[in-house]
This record gives C-alpha cells, sequence and structure tokens, in this order.
C-alpha cells in the first residue's frame, strides 16, 4: 500500500510539531523517520495512524484519503515502545485482542494466532504472561498483534528503545526480514542512526519539523546534504572555511588548515562553507590532495576501530580511525603526526 503525504501540518499551540511535510512511500517500502528528540517524527507518525488530527495536508494510503478517518478504519498494525500489553493477559489473549473486538470466529482466531507467532518465533509460549517473558519476547508479541490483523500498513514507534544493546540488534534483523517477507508497507520511528541504516529501504531525516533530506541508507552516509544531516548521521570531522575555485570537479577551500580539496558542493567561490571528512577516510600516513600536521591528543579503543583525537596548530582537533587495531601500535599522546584524506571523501556543505 502507497503512502502519500500532502503538505501535512500539526500544531501545538504557538509550537508547530510538523511543518508541511509531503512525503511518498512506496508499495512494500520500510522508511524510517529519524531524528533527535523532539523534531516531530513521533508526531508525523501518529497523524498517518490516525491518532491525532492534523491541522493541514492530506494523507492517502493508496488512492483513499484517511487524514479524517479513525484509526480502526485505516487498517494499520501499530507498535508502541512500550510495548502496550495487558499484563494480566497470556501472550493468547494480548495476540488475539483485535481479533475477538472484531468478532471472527474462533477457528479462524486460532488460526491467525498460530501463524502469529510462528511469523515472531513464538510458538509455544501462547499461555505465557507478559511479565515472564523478556523485553525482546515482549516487543515479538507486540508485532504479533500488530500483524495477525491482516494491516495495509505496519507503523512502528521507537518499537527497540526499550532493549538492550545485544537483543536490539538481534530484533531489528528479526523486523527487517519479516517486513521483506511480508512485503508490507512500514513505516519506522527511531532516532538511533545506526538502527536507520541497517534496517531502511529510504530514510527521511527530521528537524523541528521538517524533512531535512530523504535518501537511502548508503547516499544518506555519503552525501549528506547539509551540516545537520552530516553531524546527525554517523561522525564526522568539520573544517569551516571558504571556497576558493571550482574547477574540473574539484573544489578548492581556504581554510584555517591551509587550502583544502573537496567534492563540489552548493557553495560557489567566494561562499563560506563547512568541509565534512569522515573519521574512516582520514589516515596517518600523510599520503593523500589534503596534508595536515598535527599531534595526537588522545586514543580510544573502540573494539573494531581505534579512534585518535588528533590536534592541529591551528586549535582544530581531528577524529582518525585506524579500522585494524590489531595490527597497529598506540600512538602515545603527543606523537607528531600527518593525517590525510582524498579530496572524493571530502564534502563541501553549506552553513545551516
Amino acid at each position: 500500500m502507497k503512502i502519500a503525504l500532502s503538505e501535512v501540518t500539526k500544531r501545538f499551540a504557538s509550537t508547530t510539531a510538523v511543518d508541511r511535510i509531503s512525503l511518498e512511500i512506496a508499495d512494500g517500502e520500510l522508511f524510517t523517520l529519524l531524528g533527535p528528540s523532539g523534531c516531530g517524527k513521533t508526531t508525523l507518525l501518529r497523524l498517518i495512524a490516525g491518532f491525532a488530527e492534523v491541522d493541514a495536508g492530506e494523507i492517502r494510503f493508496g488512492e483513499r484519503r484517511v487524514e479524517r478517518l479513525p484509526p480502526y478504519a485505516r487498517n494499520i498494525g501499530m507498535v508502541f515502545q512500550n510495548y502496550a500489553l495487558w499484563p494480566h493477559m497470556t501472550v493468547r489473549g494480548n495476540v488475539t485482542y483485535g481479533l475477538r473486538l472484531r468478532k471472527l470466529t474462533g477457528a479462524e482466531i486460532a488460526r491467525r494466532l498460530a501463524a502469529g507467532l510462528a511469523k515472531v518465533n513464538l510458538t509455544g509460549l501462547e499461555d505465557r504472561y507478559p511479565g515472564q517473558l523478556s523485553g525482546g519476547q515482549q516487543q515479538r508479541v507486540a508485532l504479533a498483534r500488530a500483524l495477525v490483523l491482516n494491516p495495509d500498513i505496519l507503523l512502528l514507534d521507537e518499537p527497540l528503545s526499550n532493549l538492550d544493546a545485544k537483543i536490539r540488534v538481534q530484533v531489528r534483523g528479526e523486523i527487517r526480514a519479516l517486513q521483506q517477507d511480508l512485503g508490507i508497507t512500514t513505516v519506522y520511528v527511531t532516532h538511533d542512526q545506526e538502527e536507520a541504516l541497517s534496517l531502511s529501504d529510504r530514510v527521511a531525516v527530521m528537524r523541528e519539523g521538517r524533512v531535512q533530506q530523504v535518501a537511502t541508507p548508503k547516499a544518506l552516509y555519503e552525501r549528506p546534504v547539509n551540516r545537520f544531516v552530516a553531524d546527525f548521521v554517523g561522525t564526522n570531522n568539520f573544517i569551516p572555511g571558504v571556497v576558493k575555485e571550482r574547477a574540473d570537479g574539484v573544489a578548492v577551500v581556504e581554510t584555517a588548515l591551509g587550502a583544502l580539496c573537496a567534492r563540489p558542493g552548493a557553495p560557489g567561490p567566494g561562499a563560506p562553507c563547512v568541509l565534512a571528512v569522515r573519521p574512516e577516510n582520514v589516515t596517518l600516513d600523510g599520503a593523500g590532495e589534503n596534508v595536515v600536521a598535527g599531534r595526537v591528543r588522545l586514543a580510544s579503543y573502540l573494539g573494531n576501530t581505534l579512534r585518535y583525537d588528533v590536534e592541529t596548530a591551528a586549535g582544530l582537533v581531528l577524529k582518525v580511525d585506524v579500522g585494524d587495531p590489531w595490527q597497529h601500535e598506540v600512538l602515545p599522546a603527543g606523537h607528531a603526526v600527518r593525517v590525510a584524506f582524498p579530496a572524493s571523501a571530502t564534502l563541501v556543505l553549506s552553513h545551516d
């Protein structure tokens, strides 16, 4: 089921939580709304679900306008952040609650229950209560409860935020595999950029009620459109400067670190800008178009990565990632280094 939003707006008193958002979500797509707390992503999801009314704009499911329809008339499945399970009901009772409200036959309810639990690997746990389940199992119950309704659209509001890190990775993989198997259009809300990148077909990054960029995870990470997106999605080094010239697919930017080369962006010659280069694209070998001298200020061991903070003579600190710490002897604080990064991995971005 395709979803189309046109100029959707929601205000709370003097605050505009969702500001004229237009989006198209393809049939069968897993589309993520990503952004910091208070950016409007959950409010937008609630507008799609029908738990809040739009102040302006249209929402269409396929060819049908739904912005004035109640949630039960939209044929959606919703998974909440806090699971919203009835503690006095068993898994069976929770999963079949919506089916019983629809007054389906006992045989049909039993069939859907069995199919729903099988999809989320909970077969055999029908008679347990939520308090007897782990957090990951409770989340699967909430997911099964949504899926047994055979919804056209699945909506998930930060469904993994209450799980510990290892279980979160496991469950998000299960959600993605299940969504692909079912081919159901899914809108997923999270503030976790790693979660968004690993799960999504496309991601919309939101800020203060507006969409900053819509792109595939790869494009979002490698080609952010502004500093906010570049800063929110992953880690970046930011180097302020002024565009000096653009020629042959390369921009030369004058910075406190000297003239640096980068992929050209929107700012033209003479315009202030910021260069963005990710730590994994910076090396300590001093070989590349852009070479900067500095001294190690800090080394942080992150398991699969060793991250250096290198302070330059201009006082700017650059983060450098060494991707194979096993083969690298840690450099002490104060050690002189020459960091380098290629123009192809350096973006010219406008100031926000």
